[in-house]
């Protein structure tokens, strides 16, 4: 029964197929395409930590306060959105030329589990405490939901960041 299971959720077959199509061959074994595809993701990435940064301390009450946060967020949130579908793209390929030890990495599988949290809130954000924003989004300081939303959210990010440096230093 338990080998079964496992055969189930090994995944492992699936990592060893993709590492092993051409292009994920092709950016592992190439002296430049894994170095390019990591700066678009790296570009990418701080975009979207920027970006998402403007948007958490406008709802923490610290900056941008003169600015409605309803406003603010239909400005800057498309920008979010495009730059983290670029790093997902780049994300993808790079973690296809060595899917296996991505896979098995600690500090990948955080990343991705950070990035679920991100979402969960962000989610949860839009479904309590966004869904009356045009009711405070001319305050200078947001209630205590969106700076809590606010606190996460850039403590996230900052921890993807980090898990995200990891693992160059941690892959082998």
């Amino acid at each position: 029964m338990t080998a079964g299971i496992q055969n189930i959720v090994d995944v492992n077959p699936f990592l060893h197929w993709l590492q092993d199509t051409t292009i994920a061959t092709a950016i592992r074994e190439n002296d430049i395409l894994f170095p390019w595809i990591e700066t678009v993701h790296v570009t990418a990435i701080v975009l979207v930590v920027g970006s998402i940064s403007i948007v958490d301390l406008r709802l923490l009450g610290l900056a941008s306060c003169d600015r409605p946060t309803q406003q603010l967020m239909r400005e800057i949130l498309p920008l979010t959105w495009g730059a983290f579908a670029v790093a997902a793209g780049a994300g993808a390929l790079l973690f296809s030329s060595k899917a296996v030890d991505y896979a098995h990495n600690f500090f990948f599988q955080g990343k991705m589990i950070l990035l679920l949290l991100a979402a969960t809130n962000m989610a949860v954000f839009h479904v309590v405490t966004g869904r009356d924003v045009t009711r405070w989004s001319d305050l200078r300081q947001p209630p205590m939901s969106a700076k809590i939303a606010g606190s996460i959210s850039l403590i996230l990010w900052i921890t993807v960041v980090a898990f995200g440096r990891w693992i160059g230093f941690t892959s082998h």
